[in-house]
């Protein structure tokens, strides 16, 4: 992918620096609250912890904070850059603990390089974090700095550059070798690299199984040899006596090689030196020891894995420490030991041979990803993995005495952790790397704005689909070259330049529309506008997705569509839907953008629509018909008419849990409606698919709690169409362009298919 400095410092400046926050847990808008957040309230848990220490797990947010701490000496790919240049990199890991396994995260950056002030600086937090993740920091000083604070604190320390990289590659080791059937104890394996990540490898391969006499272990001087001068203590471990002095030499019979080291370092000639079904984990980034394509050119026989996530098998340290750390947390963990490292590989291991969920094989474009050589270890966005890695390094934990406390119940903890991070908050994660498995044709008909062209940029370089851009070309050049893009070489059409294709597009348009009251010279004058051009693309195949709105009002941007492409067979109303992406989870709240005020069985329609819709993405809808009334409690138009509504959809849609009429609140909470509604279907079935009574409603409700609900937006969604048309919210950010392409482009990729 490629990275513009430009949008790089932008994404971190705006709309506030950096990338993380604090936010409150607990309720402060009264005097009563803040007394008993501070002052003199305070005092209470205090005195308890005081008496009672373990009492901190039960009184403050310490059971699920880390620390995520680096010193800026080995930051990946840019060196020793200091600590405060290393902050934008810590503040990134803090976010991805978040985001998949709702770990809160204080990054700290520490001036001090001395080994031994380091580790006193770092035991001092052990008050205030429940865990350590060592980042970043220089070998081999970050060997002694982990393995001293493992000995000096009773909190999981864990030095993710080494051990990440060990966890996900020994798992895909393991289940290579079952897949060729050679014991890990008779390979012989080849190490290129020998800093924190190789040797920690080669020190969580050995504890697999591989034997210290089978392993060779190459730097850039070469074989590293027990009569090389000068040696730590630490490479003298892993020191042949062979008499072998350069990396080819080692590669003749090795059955596999592991590279973290430098890019294009080995060669195709020294893989085919190597045993039979050999595997090579070339794990250099971006730039692997050996690239893909030349690897799977030199052997038919090769397993191979990569850092890279464009390429089949990759080893992703994502995959790994959030849920490591999660079950750490979770039964209070003195330390991170051997057993839950083991515990994490096995379990990664073995959830690779499980039947792979369509929720997954859909994100990356898959029909049938299955355990085999192009997938030996699950996908970084498998919604499994939390609930399969955090509870075998939990019970890790527990069977190897370095549990403070105990899971009882395994069944009740995994249901916590879905809730805890919104098990589907990945949603657009997913999204954007199905639609990158089958790139479209993407018109807009606002190419002559700044943030389209961006967007544009961003749809190509993450290769989401192909823009084609519509507006008057000397204006959109010279924005692109003004904004230093990349879009040379980019379709751009200007409807007034194209003589031809008006006529043409006129003719369909006439033919369409010739008993609507249109007449010939008033379809090619309409084609002209670029809204009824792109819509025209799209209907005769020259383009496979039209994105619009940006600039106009809602109705303007969709008629053209609705009067060229249609809604679908059997559809009579289009409806819009937005996505409230959520702490809890996605929200799909419908109809927010096109009907006023639909009948009851307009409203069955939108459903019907909603449903799809939600299905689209992989989700299965419980559906809430919503009112200032609950099942009768007050009467009025919109009661009845939600309350009609609820007994035709359940009729039409006997397979969908349809509840309803009901208020918002008593929608989303269970406890409610078991108290007082306990016939409800939504009892057992949380609420994901909120359908208003009319437009003002729905789109006031959208728009409130983007605002002030701390929800993530995602739509318009346009539903019921013929083919692949969304039109964009008024001043949609870029990054809200992207994610609409991106749906637009999976949308492209269905309607074909069908």
């Amino acid at each position: 992918m490629k990275i513009r400095k430009e949008d790089a410092l932008q994404y971190h400046q705006f709309k506030k620096p950096g990338k993380i926050e604090v936010i409150p847990s607990k309720p402060l808008s009264s005097q009563l609250d803040l007394a008993l957040a501070y002052s003199p309230g305070v005092a209470e848990p205090c005195k308890a912890i005081q008496e009672v220490p373990d009492d901190i797990y039960k009184y403050t947010a310490k059971g699920n904070l880390v620390a995520v701490i680096s010193n800026g000496t080995a930051v990946l790919g840019l060196g020793n850059i200091g600590p405060a240049a290393s902050k934008p990199v810590m503040e990134g890991k803090g976010v991805l603990f978040k985001k998949f396994a709702g770990i809160d995260v204080f990054d700290l950056e520490i001036d001090e390089n001395d080994p031994e002030s380091l580790i006193k600086i770092i035991r001092s937090l052990e008050p205030t974090f429940g865990g350590i993740n060592l980042e970043d920091i220089k070998a081999p000083e970050c060997f002694i700095i982990e393995k001293k604070l493992k000995e000096l604190m009773n909190i999981p320390v864990m030095h993710d550059d080494q051990h990440g990289t060990a966890i996900i590659s020994g798992a895909a080791l393991l289940n290579a070798l079952e897949m060729i059937g050679k014991k890990i104890e008779d390979i012989k394996l080849v190490v290129s690299g020998a800093g924190a990540a190789a040797i920690s490898c080669a020190r969580f391969y050995v504890g697999l199984g591989v034997r210290l006499e089978n392993l060779v272990m190459c730097d850039i001087e070469g074989v590293i040899r027990q009569d090389r001068p000068g040696l730590t203590e630490i490479h003298k471990m892993f020191a042949t006596d062979k008499d072998i002095r350069h990396i080819s030499e080692a590669m003749v019979g090795a059955d596999v090689f592991l590279g973290l080291s430098a890019g294009n370092i080995i060669s195709q000639e020294q893989v085919q030196t190597m045993a039979d079904n050999p595997i090579v984990f070339a794990l250099a980034n971006p730039t692997p020891e050996i690239s893909y394509a030349e690897a799977m050119a030199a052997r038919k026989d090769i397993i191979m894995a990569t850092g890279r996530s464009d390429f089949p098998n990759q080893v992703n340290n994502v995959i790994g420490f959030p849920y490591i750390f999660r079950g750490a947390l979770d039964v209070r963990a003195t330390g991170i030991n051997e057993e839950m490292k083991l515990a994490a590989a096995y379990a990664i291991a073995n959830l690779a041979k499980e039947p792979v969920p369509d929720i997954v094989n859909k994100a990356y474009g898959e029909s049938k990803l299955a355990f085999g050589k192009t997938y030996l270890i699950p996908k970084p966005l498998d919604p499994r993995l939390i609930t399969t890695i955090a509870p075998a390094v939990a019970k890790a934990a527990m069977a190897s005495g370095v549990a403070k406390t105990h899971i009882q119940d395994w069944g009740a903890y995994e249901l916590d952790l879905q809730e805890r991070i919104g098990i589907d908050q990945r949603l657009m994660s997913r999204v954007i790397t199905r639609a990158k498995k089958d790139p479209k044709r993407v018109v807009f008909a606002e190419a002559d704005n700044t943030k389209i062209l961006k967007a544009a940029q961003l749809i190509r370089d993450e290769k989401i689909g192909e823009p084609i851009l519509l507006g008057n070309k000397q204006k959109i050049k010279k924005l692109i070259k003004v904004n230093s893009l990349d879009l040379e070489d980019v379709l751009v059409i200007d409807p007034n330049e194209e003589k031809v294709k008006l006529r043409k597009f006129g003719e369909i348009l006439y033919d369409k529309r010739k008993r609507k009251g249109l007449t010939p010279y008033e379809s090619r004058k309409l084609m002209k506008d670029r809204n009824y051009f792109g819509a025209m693309m799209v209907e005769t195949g020259e383009a496979d997705a039209l994105i619009s709105g940006l600039t106009k009002d809602y109705p303007r941007t969709i008629l053209p569509s609705l009067h060229i492409i249609g809604v679908k067979k059997g559809v009579d109303k289009v409806a819009g839907m937005y996505i409230m992406n959520s702490d809890k989870g996605p929200f799909f709240f419908a109809d927010t953008t096109v009907n006023e005020n639909p009948s009851a069985d307009e409203l069955v329609e939108i459903i019907g629509l909603t449903a799809n819709g939600v299905r689209f993405f992989d989700i299965d809808p419980k559906v809430a018909i919503l009112s200032y009334s609950n099942f009768g409690s007050a009467k009025g138009d919109v009661p009845t008419k939600t309350a009609t509504a609820t007994l035709k959809a359940k009729a039409r849609f006997p397979e969908l849990v349809i509840e309803g009429e009901m208020q918002a609140n008593v929608a989303l909470d269970e406890n409610i409606q078991k108290e007082n509604y306990p016939f409800s279907a939504l009892i057992n079935n949380k609420a994901n698919t909120l359908i208003f009574p009319d437009l003002a409603s729905g789109n006031i409700a959208y728009k409130l709690v983007a605002e002030i609900g701390n929800a993530e937006a995602i739509g318009p969604i346009l539903l019921g169409m013929n083919k692949s048309v969304h039109v964009l919210q008024l001043g949609s950010s870029v990054r809200e362009i992207v994610n609409m392409v991106a749906i637009a482009v999976v949308d492209a990729q269905s309607i074909e298919s069908i």
